[in-house]
């Protein structure tokens, strides 16, 4: 799942709530859509933990413009 990107991720995830919604997939079907649901849906959980950590944001302190981590 490393090498699917986070747009990729995010669409498969919401085509297997749509198919999960629908209720017209059997039993067996529907609790594999629930594991890769969940296995996307921690991906994605983590690709977005990883950009937060990574964003900063200019501030400007005594007349001079410094970095500080996003809040």
């Amino acid at each position: 799942m490393e090498n699917i990107k986070f747009e990729e991720a995010m669409q498969k995830l919401e085509e297997i709530v749509n198919k999960l919604e629908g209720g017209k997939v059997p039993l067996d079907d529907s609790l594999k859509l629930f594991e890769e649901g969940m296995k996307l849906a921690k991906f994605c959980d983590e690709r977005l933990k990883d950009a937060e950590s990574k964003l900063t944001m200019l501030v400007k302190k005594n007349g001079e413009m410094i970095e500080e981590p996003f809040k």
